[in-house]
């Protein structure tokens, strides 16, 4: 299936089921987030990587306008809601200040396993741990998915576009497996240098070698 979306550009990844809260300021966003919210309508926020727009992005609909500002800028909510793949950029719309494009919508196969999403989950718990920081994921953890986790693990943006583009949630939960495994051996080291420092001028308590 092929369709029209008016595009927004950003220089971040949305995923599937993600909210995001934006500020609109420029003139032809308020243009476009005016008529999507009047007309109940999603837009694409195709993911900009590098100073380059990518192909690939994620369909979002307007959940709220929080607040509304005298000169038009506009506080809004939106939740992502599918991939999307971009076959034609239309940069210039009659009457309109934005941009679109028409898209198609790569399958998305929910065929993970229980068992590693359980292991990436205690594995982000642990990262989490080492840098002392306490994540509410909003759901239980049977109900979490790659794309639920995937902002909280320490990924570069790059690293979020590559998980993007893959159809299988198997193939999601690899390659955060993997990260995760590249990443913890790294601040574990971090951790015992930190503690190897603060630990340096003060009173230790050694047993002696033996001769």
């Amino acid at each position: 299936m092929t369709n029209f979306v008016p595009v927004f550009p950003l220089a971040l990844v949305v995923f599937p089921g993600e909210k995001l809260n934006l500020h609109i300021f420029e003139p032809r966003y308020k243009q476009l987030i005016s008529y999507c919210y009047e007309n109940k309508k999603p837009f694409g926020i195709p993911a900009v990587i590098g100073d380059k727009m990518g192909d690939f992005g994620t369909l979002v609909e307007i959940v709220s306008i929080a607040k509304t500002y005298e000169d038009g800028r506009m506080d809004i909510s939106t939740r992502g809601l599918q991939v999307f793949r971009i076959l034609e950029l239309i940069k210039e719309i009659p009457d309109k200040l934005y941009s679109g494009a028409i898209v198609v919508y790569p399958p998305n196969y929910n065929n993970g396993s229980a068992k590693m999403m359980k292991k990436n989950l205690d594995d982000a718990r642990r990262l989490h741990r080492e840098i002392n920081v306490v994540k509410d994921f909003g759901k239980p953890d049977d109900e979490l998915n790659s794309f639920d986790i995937a902002h909280h693990i320490g990924m570069t943006t790059e690293e979020e576009y590559q998980l993007l583009q893959y159809e299988n949630e198997l193939h999601r939960q690899e390659y955060i497996k993997r990260h995760l495994a590249k990443v913890l051996p790294v601040l574990t080291e971090m951790q015992a240098l930190k503690n190897k420092i603060q630990l340096n001028g003060h009173f230790k308590e050694m047993n002696g070698w033996e001769m």
